[in-house]
């Protein structure tokens, strides 16, 4: 079909992955759970990394992504499937959405169970602040956002640096690291900061 085509003329991104086949049902469950955790995302099974396509076995790859899915995310990520003939091959176009449910948490090749992210191409480790935003708490924003000398240490290191990570801001406010992702993942919520990657390492900022 034109528009699968079209979709792989745009090449990996935020909301796109190529696989030639599953070979790996944990390696997919990661992928998976990386776009349920961001926006959403399609593969496209039976395309190599370069965009050529070169087909699957329809019935082969689909017991895969259900163990991918089912068995190796926690909670299960939903999924929908199509298959197109492309170039007279067989291509599978896999759309996850982006869940309400999260984290959603997938079996690594070592058997660790972790979250994570879609970022440009790449599917990375949840960082610990986003984890703590997923849990969630009241959004209960205080009449005085400073109550604490903790807080205030926060926001003066910030105010003279163009953003920090986690590990810097642990080390100049010597506040401890679980406190530490509580109190951003806190402001991050009421909106008073915000969190951006720099080369895929979380760094955080003042809004």
């Amino acid at each position: 079909m034109s528009y699968v085509l079209n979709y792989i003329s745009e090449g990996e991104h935020q909301r796109q992955d190529f696989k030639m086949r599953v070979d790996d049902s944990k390696k997919l469950a990661r992928t998976f759970a990386a776009f349920a955790n961001s926006d959403g995302g399609r593969l496209l099974i039976g395309v190599k990394d370069n965009g050529q396509v070169c087909g699957v076995n329809a019935e082969e790859e689909v017991h895969m992504l259900e163990a991918a899915a089912r068995f190796y995310c926690k909670p299960p990520v939903d999924f929908t499937i199509q298959a197109w003939k492309v170039e007279h091959r067989t291509v599978l176009e896999v759309n996850v959405p982006c869940s309400s449910d999260k984290p959603h948490i997938a079996c690594n090749e070592e058997n660790e169970w972790k979250a994570y992210i879609r970022l440009g191409d790449k599917n990375l480790t949840a960082p610990a602040v986003l984890l703590e935003l997923w849990r969630g708490e009241e959004d209960n924003r205080p009449q005085r956002y400073f109550h604490t000398e903790k807080e205030k240490r926060i926001f003066t290191v910030l105010e003279n640096s163009a953003g920090l990570s986690l590990s810097q801001l642990v080390r100049m406010t010597k506040i401890q690291r679980p406190v530490m992702i509580k109190l951003l993942a806190r402001f991050i919520r009421w909106d008073l900061m915000k969190m951006e990657f720099n080369q895929d390492n979380p760094i955080y900022n003042l809004k």
